[in-house]
C-alpha cells in the first residue's frame, strides 16, 4: 500500500468501494478537493483529499470508517472531511472561504454533486476574508518575534501560512468578480494585479514552501518583512471593501 499515486483519479473505484462497503445507502457522494485536482499535485508530496457526505444516521457511524482511512492514510491519503448534506447548507454563510475552495477545486467521485449549487453572499466572503487576514497578521507577526527572524523557523511559518493565503486570495477575486485560475502560482498573480500588491513576495513564498529556494537568514528575514507588510496593505484594501 506505500506505492506512490500517480494519478487520483487511478484509487476512485477502491476508495468508493470501501466507503460503499460500510456505509452503504448512508454514503451520499464522495468528492476529490485541493490540489489532487488539478496541475500542482506533487505524486508521494500532495496530500489527496476527500470530502465523505453522509446521511444524518450515517454521520453518528463514524468509528465504521476507523480502518479505510488508517489504510489510505498509508498512500497519502489525509483524513477526509466528513460531513451531512445538512451541514454544507447551513455553512456557507459561516465558513465561505472554505466552501468556496471546495467548489473551486473539486471532482465528483461519487453519488450526489451537493457542491455544484452552492451560493454565497459576497458581504458574508469579504468578512471573513478580512476576519482571517487580520488574524493571520497579528499570528505572523508573534511568529516573527518568536523566531526571532531565524531562517529555518522562519520556512516553517511560510510554509504553514502560505496554503491559507491562497484560500483566501480565491475568495477574494469571487469578490472581485474575478475568473479564478486552476493553479496557485496563477493565483497569486491575478490576485496582486487586482489589490495592487507585489506579485513577487508571494511567489517565492511559495518557492520557498515547495523548496524551489533555499534563501539563506538575512534573505529570508526581509523576504519575511515584505511578507507582513504585503498582508497589511491587504487588510486595509480588504477593510475599504466593505465601505
Amino acid at each position: 500500500m506505500g506505492k506512490n499515486i500517480k494519478d487520483p483519479k487511478e484509487i476512485f473505484p477502491d476508495i468508493t468501494a470501501d466507503y460503499k462497503d460500510v456505509y452503504g445507502g448512508d454514503l451520499v457522494s464522495i468528492m476529490l478537493y485541493g490540489s489532487a485536482t488539478g496541475k500542482d499535485y506533487r505524486p508521494g508530496k500532495s496530500d489527496i483529499n476527500f470530502m465523505i457526505v453522509l446521511s444524518e444516521e450515517g454521520i453518528e457511524h463514524l468509528d465504521r470508517a476507523f480502518e479505510i482511512v488508517k489504510k489510505w492514510r498509508k498512500r497519502n491519503v489525509a483524513i477526509p472531511v466528513f460531513l451531512t448534506e445538512n451541514y454544507v447548507e447551513t455553512s456557507t454563510d459561516v465558513f465561505p472561504i472554505e466552501y468556496l475552495s471546495f467548489k473551486g477545486n473539486y471532482v465528483p467521485v461519487y453519488g450526489k454533486d451537493i457542491l455544484k449549487d452552492l451560493s454565497f453572499k459576497l458581504e458574508f466572503i469579504r468578512l471573513q476574508c478580512e476576519r482571517e487576514i487580520k488574524g493571520k497578521l497579528l499570528l505572523l507577526r508573534e511568529a516573527y518575534l518568536e523566531t526571532s527572524g531565524k531562517g529555518r523557523a522562519l520556512k516553517d511559518v511560510i510554509s504553514q501560512s502560505i496554503r491559507a493565503f491562497v484560500a483566501i486570495f480565491e475568495a477574494l477575486l469571487h469578490v472581485k468578480g474575478l475568473e479564478l485560475p486552476k493553479e496557485k502560482l496563477q493565483i497569486i498573480r491575478v490576485t496582486a494585479q487586482a489589490f495592487d500588491m507585489d506579485s513577487s513576495v508571494f511567489e517565492k513564498l511559495l518557492n520557498v514552501r515547495d523548496h524551489k529556494i533555499k534563501p539563506g537568514d538575512n534573505e529570508m528575514r526581509g523576504l519575511f518583512q515584505k511578507y507582513l507588510a504585503e498582508v497589511r496593505k491587504l487588510s486595509k484594501q480588504v477593510d475599504a471593501l466593505g465601505g
